[in-house]
C-alpha cells in the first residue's frame, strides 16, 4: 500500500497550472513588496522588522490556504505492483557461436550472460535468435519448450563445436513471451545454427512489430555480423531501428581468436564459361598469433567418380594477417560444378575445418559446342543437320561420310575433292570441347574410330553428352557392341548380330514418356500418336537406371518387355540417348508432318538436346538443400517437381568422388506441383549428387523407370561463419555507443543499465483532506489576519 496527494478529479490539468502559476506571482509581488518597505521607521528598526515578519509569514499562508481552496487536495492510497519494462535479448544463432569464446564455446558464454540476465526481477526479458531474416522466437512456450520453429531458408540453433557433429531436430514452431527468471539459463538455441548473421534484419522486424515497443536491446553476439558491416556501423544500427529511440546494449561472447590459417573468401572475375578461362581470386587469413608466411593454395574439382582433379595451384603470401592469390581455371563442362579451394596450413592452426572451402558454379554456355557425324547422306541425316545448323545458339561440326574405303573411284588420293575423315584429330585432341556428338547411321570399324570409344566413353563420364541414332550401320551393327562405349549407353547392345527390323511401325508412348518434359513440346504438337517410321535397329533390354520414353508396339527382348525406341540414360556426370530409328525426318516433311507444319521435328530435336544439356525446362523437377548444407546439422532438400506430374519421386544422395549412395528417399508427390520437403539427415563435409526419379503413378508399382534429373551441391563444416573466426568486439562497442547503450561482458551482463520499472496500481481510494467549505473557511481566515498585519505595520 503506498500513500500520495493529488488535486482535486475534475480539475484538469491547465486549471491546475494556471492556480500554481498565480500562486508563485503573488509570493513573488508580496516579496516585492517587503523590500521596498525596508527602511521605514529607522527609529523602529527591530519592531519594523518584525511587522515585516509577521506580514510575509501570514501573506503566505494566506497564499497557500487559496490555493489549497481551489486545488482541493485529496489523500490517495494505491495498491499494486511494479512491472518491468520489456527488454529485448538477441541471441546471436549463427554458426560461428560453436566458436571458443570467454566460457568453453562462445554459445556457452551467450548461455552464461542469459543466466546473469536472468537474475534481473526488475525487467521483462524476450528472447529471440537472429540470423537470417525475421528473428526467431526463443522462449519456451505453451506447447513449446524451450523450441523453436524453422524459418523458411534455414533455422537456429546449436550446432556442434569444431571437430564434433552433434546436433538436435528442431521443435514445433512458438512465439515470444515472458519466460520466469530460471528459464532465461536454458540453452538459448535448439536445431540448426543459421548461416548469416543478420542484426540489421532483427532490429528491423522488432521496431516494427505491432505489439508492446521494447525499451532497451541486449545483442549477445561474437561482432562477426553481416550487417551492420564495419563501415558506418553507428548510421547503420540507427536505421535499423527506424526512429525508435531505445539503447542498445551488447555483451561480447569472445575477445581473442584461436590460432588459425583459414581460406576466408573466394571470387569469381565475371560469369563462369564453358572452355572459357575464368580467374579465382583467394582470400587467405591468418588470426590467433598463428605464423603465417607462403600458404600453398590448389583449386580441384569434383568429379561424380574418382579424385579431385587439380585445376590450378598457387601461394599466398601473408603479410599483417592477410593475403590473397588469383588463379586461373577453366572448366570443359556448363552446368553446376563444384570447386574444392584448399590450403596447405602452418602447424598449429586450431581450426583445420575452415582450410577447405567449397564453391558451387553454374557454367554457363557461351554456344553449344555439337560434333555430328553421320555414315551416309540420308533423309534423316538432311534433316538433323538443317536444324543444328539453323539453331543461332548451336555451333554445329559435321562430317558426312560420302566415300567408303571400298569404293572404287579409279583415281589417285589427290586428285579427290573430298577429305579424309579425321577421326584421330577430332576423338583424341578435339573431343573435350564439344559438349554433345552426335553419331547417326555410322560404323565405327571402317573409319578408325573403335580405338577411340574408350576416350569417347571417357569423354561421358566427365559430364559430356551423346547421342546414337539408328540406322543400317548404328548400334549392334556399326560395331558397338562389347565395347567402351556400350557401357555409357542407355540399351544393352550384348545380344549378338541381330539385324535390323525394316518393317514399319507407329512407336508408343510410354508412361514414362507422356509424364516426362522432354517429350512435352513434341507432343504439345502432335498429341499421343507418332508418324509411322521405316525400320529400326534391334536392342536389348534398358540398362539400369534409363528411361525408356518410346518403344516398339510389337518388338520384344530377351526378357519380354517391349523394345526401346528412345531411351536416355546418364552415366556418372553426362548423359546419353539411344534413338533407334532413322525416320525423325518424318516428322518435318510428311504427310504426318503437315498437321504441325513441320514445327514437330524441331521440338523433338530441341527437347533431346536441351536434356542432354541438363536444360531446366526439360528437367522432371528441381531440388536443393534447403537454406544449404553444413556438415554434421540436419539437412532438408526442397524438391519442386513440375506441375501435372503424379506418382512417386525416388531420391538418391551419392557423394562424389566414391559414388557411394549415402541416401535414398522417397515422397508422393501430386498434380499441383507443390514443393516438398525431405529429410536428409547429417552429412559429411564434401560434394553431393541429389538424383529423383520422378516415377508416374502408373508405374510406381512396379520397376519402371521415370525421369530423372540430378543436382550437385557440397556440404562445408563451418561455412562463411567460420572463414574468420576473429570476435569483432569494436564493432559491439560501436553499436552501443551509437544508442546509448553500454557493452560488456557475459559475467557482467546482469549488470547493465536497464530501464527502472513502473508501478502498476491494481487498487485504488481517494478521500478529500479537508470538505471544500473548510477549505474555504481556512483561506478567508487567513486573509482577514494577512489584512489585519499589513494595516498594523503601515502598509496599504
Amino acid at each position: 500500500m503506498t500513500r500520495s496527494f493529488a488535486p482535486s478529479g475534475d480539475l484538469s490539468s491547465p486549471v491546475v497550472a494556471i492556480a500554481c502559476v498565480v500562486a508563485a506571482l503573488s509570493f513573488g509581488l508580496l516579496v516585492l513588496e517587503l523590500v521596498r518597505s525596508r527602511g521605514r521607521a529607522a527609529a523602529g528598526a527591530g519592531g519594523g522588522r518584525g511587522a515585516a515578519l509577521g506580514t510575509a509569514l501570514t501573506g503566505a499562508l494566506a497564499v497557500l490556504c487559496l490555493l489549497a481552496a481551489i486545488l482541493r487536495p485529496v489523500a490517495v492510497a494505491s495498491r499494486g505492483s511494479l512491472v518491468g519494462p520489456k527488454v529485448v535479448v538477441l541471441v546471436d544463432g549463427s554458426r560461428s557461436m560453436d566458436l571458443p569464446g570467454l566460457a568453453g564455446t562462445r554459445r556457452d558464454s551467450a548461455q552464461l550472460a542469459l543466466a546473469e540476465l536472468g537474475k534481473r526481477a526488475d525487467v521483462r526479458l524476450s528472447r529471440y535468435l537472429f540470423g537470417e531474416g525475421v528473428p526467431l522466437p526463443a522462449d519456451g512456450q505453451a506447447g513449446d519448450p524451450g523450441g523453436l520453429a524453422p524459418a523458411p531458408g534455414g533455422s537456429a540453433g546449436t550446432a556442434p563445436a569444431p571437430g564434433g557433429s552433434a546436433g538436435a531436430t528442431p521443435a514445433p514452431g512458438g512465439s515470444a513471451g515472458a519466460p520466469a527468471p530460471a528459464a532465461l539459463a536454458a540453452t538459448p538455441a535448439r536445431g540448426r545454427p543459421q548461416r548469416r548473421s543478420d542484426l540489421s534484419a532483427a532490429l528491423e522486424a522488432l521496431a516494427r512489430a505491432a505489439d508492446e515497443r521494447p525499451s532497451a536491446f541486449v545483442v549477445i553476439s561474437d561482432g562477426r555480423l553481416d550487417r551492420p558491416g564495419p563501415e558506418d556501423t553507428a548510421a547503420a544500427t540507427r536505421a535499423a531501428l527506424e526512429g525508435l529511440d531505445v539503447p542498445v546494449h551488447t555483451v561480447a561472447v569472445a575477445t581473442e581468436s584461436v590460432r588459425d590459417a583459414s581460406v576466408r573468401a573466394v571470387r569469381t572475375s565475371g560469369a563462369a564459361v564453358a572452355h572459357q578461362p575464368l580467374s579465382l581470386r583467394i582470400d587467405i587469413g591468418c588470426s590467433g598469433g598463428l605464423a603465417c608466411d607462403a600458404v600453398p593454395v590448389v583449386a580441384r574439382e569434383l568429379r561424380e567418380q574418382g579424385a579431385p582433379t587439380t585445376l590450378a595451384t598457387g601461394t599466398a603470401h601473408v603479410e599483417g594477417g592477410v593475403g590473397m592469390v588469383e588463379l586461373g581455371v577453366t572448366l570443359d563442362r556448363a552446368g553446376r560444378r563444384i570447386l574444392e579451394v584448399a590450403i596447405d596450413a602452418p602447424d598449429g592452426d586450431e581450426l583445420p575445418e575452415n582450410d577447405v572451402r567449397y564453391v558451387t558454379l553454374d557454367v554457363a554456355r557461351d554456344r553449344i559446342r555439337v560434333l555430328h557425324v553421320a555414315g551416309r547422306p540420308t533423309y534423316d541425316v538432311r534433316a538433323l543437320r538443317m536444324w543444328l545448323k539453323a539453331d543461332a545458339s548451336v555451333d554445329v561440326v559435321a562430317f558426312f561420310i560420302l566415300r567408303t574405303p571400298g569404293d572404287e573411284v579409279n583415281a589417285s588420293s589427290d586428285e579427290l575433292a573430298l577429305i579424309p575423315f579425321p577421326v584421330d584429330e577430332l576423338f583424341s585432341v578435339h573431343l573435350s570441347s564439344f559438349d554433345a556428338v552426335v553419331l547417326q547411321d555410322f560404323d565405327a570399324a571402317p573409319y578408325g574410330l573403335t580405338k577411340h570409344l574408350p576416350a569417347l566413353a571417357q569423354y561421358v563420364d566427365k559430364g559430356g553428352g551423346l547421342i546414337m541414332v539408328g540406322g543400317p550401320n548404328a548400334f549392334v551393327q556399326g560395331n558397338y557392341a562389347r565395347t567402351r562405349l556400350a557401357r555409357v549407353l542407355p540399351v544393352d547392345l550384348d545380344i549378338g548380330r541381330a539385324p535390323p527390323d525394316l518393317g514399319a511401325f507407329v512407336p508408343r508412348i510410354t508412361a514414362a514418356g507422356r509424364a516426362a518434359p522432354v517429350l512435352a513440346p513434341l507432343l504439345a504438337l502432335i498429341g499421343d500418336e507418332m508418324p509411322e517410321m521405316p525400320g529400326t535397329n534391334v536392342v536389348g533390354d534398358p540398362l539400369p537406371g534409363a528411361t525408356v520414353l518410346m518403344t516398339h508396339p510389337t518388338r520384344t527382348t530377351a526378357s519380354g518387355a517391349p523394345m526401346p525406341v528412345l531411351s536416355l540414360g546418364e552415366h556418372e556426370s553426362g548423359r546419353t540417348i539411344a534413338l533407334t530409328l532413322d525416320g525423325s525426318h518424318r516428322l518435318l516433311f510428311s504427310a504426318f508432318a503437315s498437321s504441325s507444319a513441320g514445327r514437330a521435328h524441331g521440338a523433338f530435336w530441341d527437347a533431346l538436346l536441351g536434356w542432354l544439356m541438363r536444360d531446366p525446362r526439360f528437367e522432371p523437377a528441381a531440388i536443393e538443400p534447403r537454406g544449404g548444407c553444413l556438415a554434421g546439422e540436419e539437412t532438408a532438400l526442397v524438391l519442386r517437381p513440375l506441375a501435372g506430374q503424379r506418382g512417386e519421386a525416388r531420391v538418391t544422395i551419392a557423394r562424389l568422388g566414391s559414388g557411394t549412395v549415402v541416401r535414398t528417399l522417397s515422397a508422393r508427390i501430386g498434380e499441383g506441383g507443390e514443393p516438398i520437403e525431405l529429410a536428409a539427415g547429417r552429412l559429411e563435409p564434401g560434394g553431393y549428387a541429389a538424383t529423383v526419379e520422378i516415377v508416374p503413378a502408373e508405374g510406381a508399382a512396379g520397376d519402371a523407370k521415370g525421369a530423372t534429373t540430378r543436382r550437385d551441391f557440397a556440404c562445408e563444416r563451418g561455412g562463411d561463419e567460420w572463414a574468420d573466426p576473429r570476435p569483432d568486439v569494436a564493432r559491439l562497442e560501436a553499436i552501443a555507443r551509437a544508442t546509448g547503450g553500454a557493452s560488456v561482458l557475459p559475467a557482467a551482463a546482469g549488470s547493465l543499465p536497464l530501464p527502472a520499472a513502473t508501478q502498476v496500481a491494481a487498487e485504488r481510494h481517494v478521500a478529500p483532506l479537508l470538505p471544500p467549505w473548510a477549505w474555504t473557511v481556512a483561506a478567508a481566515a487567513a486573509l482577514g489576519a494577512h489584512w489585519i498585519v499589513r494595516r498594523r505595520g503601515g502598509l496599504a
